[in-house]
């Protein structure tokens, strides 16, 4: 049975005429990936090679490591041991798994080899799945651990420990067991030995593999949930950032959140539930919420979008005449009076010959008036009529002369052309987006 799996899903995994690295411990799961490997290698045109791990936390792990590389020649099989010289206390676990998928993945490369294959089965997919839902997963960590990420694949996650203790035993191959599989304050190691027999206690029969199943299935659906998320993603941003917020209520609650934790994960904010919660709600609401980091979400005007607090700009650029340039320190926008520059998205105002030096570019202050033909009329509403995001207009300059009259709102408003002009240009340069900027507005 174990062969026959792993030969199956070794062709699966299109590994036919390849070369995998297979991660051995010596425990009893990745034993049996040596052996059962090692079986069905000639079928496959396959060629293995073996890594063993010393993680430098326990003294017997030099002498586990010696007798991997002993199955290993039995068979046949090169095998690379590598140190890992890791410290114990908090996290161990988490950061032996880090440094453990370092090391593997360097050595595959190294060698240049196909794929790192490890021993993962359906009792650790169980435990997973239960450590998961206890600790309130979505669908997504109900998916478990997946068959294949990258460059390492799992052939074994249909088949128990059980199975493979039975298989080493028809083979009369023994194996080691680490003392942390007994250690109770691990959470895991409680699953195993607590949780999961009570489970199939209360069953009438063992549950790892329907347990595992689910996960398979669950994972399945996730995929396709993914992908409708994503085109949802495409369908709704957009180019100045932010969502579309019409079409982010319009869609199923499913692609709603993944759609609105894609954006969280962008901005860098914390998505877990609570915060996916507040932010569903301040999507259902038109309204805002706090996420971590004084992140705010920002659900009006039609976009959802995620706000930074940022400092009053309280700086002025002052320009004395032809030549003069700067930048509006705290904005990243820049402004030089010259010829046409060679950038691209530059902004331009000519000046009329009347006009009143030195310039001065400055935010918005209380009483801004813009001047047109029948009067004048506020900036602020200017703003509103533009849908101007309220965190996007502390940002964004004006331009006005020696009088202190408005002169040009870059992006937003510039005054009718004259026909009597000084030849002399303004020129204003947005914020790149990839830079951190706003945004030209």
């Amino acid at each position: 049975m174990i062969t026959w799996t792993l030969e199956a899903e070794f062709r699966r995994f299109g590994l036919v005429g390849r070369s995998v690295l297979l991660a051995v411990s010596g425990g009893a799961d990745s034993t049996a990936l040596l052996v059962g490997t090692a079986l069905v290698r000639a079928r496959l045109g396959l060629t293995a090679e073996v890594a063993t791990l010393d993680h430098g936390l326990r003294p017997e792990a030099g002498e586990e490591a010696q007798a991997v590389e002993r199955l290993a020649a039995l068979h046949g099989l090169p095998c690379h041991v590598r140190r890992l010289n890791l410290r114990p206390g908090a996290g161990v676990e988490e950061r032996a798994r880090t440094a453990r998928y370092e090391v593997l993945e360097a050595l595959r490369a190294e060698r240049g080899l196909a794929a790192v294959v490890t021993a993962h089965t359906a009792t650790d997919q169980a435990e997973t799945l239960l450590m998961r839902l206890a600790r309130g997963s979505a669908l997504k960590g109900a998916a478990g651990i997946q068959r294949r990420r990258g460059t390492v694949v799992r052939p074994l996650l249909d088949r128990t420990r059980e199975e493979l203790e039975a298989f080493l035993q028809e083979q009369g191959t023994g194996f080691v067991t680490d003392p942390m599989n007994a250690d109770p304050r691990l959470f895991r190691i409680r699953v195993r030995r607590e949780l999961l027999p009570a489970l199939s206690r209360a069953a009438g029969f063992p549950v790892a593999e329907r347990l595992a199943s689910f996960a398979r299935l669950a994972a399945e659906d996730d995929a396709l949930l993914e992908e409708m998320a994503t085109a949802a993603w495409r369908r709704l941003v957009l180019p100045e950032g932010g969502l579309d917020a019409v079409g982010v209520r319009a869609l199923e609650p499913p692609l709603r959140r993944r759609v609105l934790a894609r954006l969280l994960t962008q901005e860098g904010a914390a998505v877990d539930d609570a915060t996916l919660g507040r932010g569903l709600d301040a999507v259902a609401r038109g309204r805002s919420a706090t996420l971590s980091g004084g992140l705010q979400l920002r659900a009006s005007g039609g976009v959802v979008r995620c706000v930074r607090p940022r400092a009053t700009v309280s700086g002025s650029l002052l320009l004395e005449g032809e030549g003069s340039s700067g930048p509006l320190e705290g904005t990243r926008w820049t402004f030089t009076v010259g010829p046409a520059p060679q950038r691209p998205g530059a902004l331009r105002l000519i000046l009329p010959r009347e006009v009143r030096w030195p310039l001065t570019v400055r935010t918005r202050r209380p009483g801004d008036r813009i001047p047109g033909a029948r009067g004048s009329r506020k900036l602020q509403d200017l703003f509103v009529d533009l849908r101007v995001p309220s965190e996007r207009r502390d940002l964004q300059p004006v331009v006005v002369d020696g009088e202190g009259r408005l002169l040009w709102v870059p992006g937003l408003w510039a005054p009718p052309e004259r026909k009597v002009v000084s030849g002399q240009s303004l020129w204003a340069f947005p914020p790149s987006p990839s830079n951190g900027g706003s945004g030209p507005l």
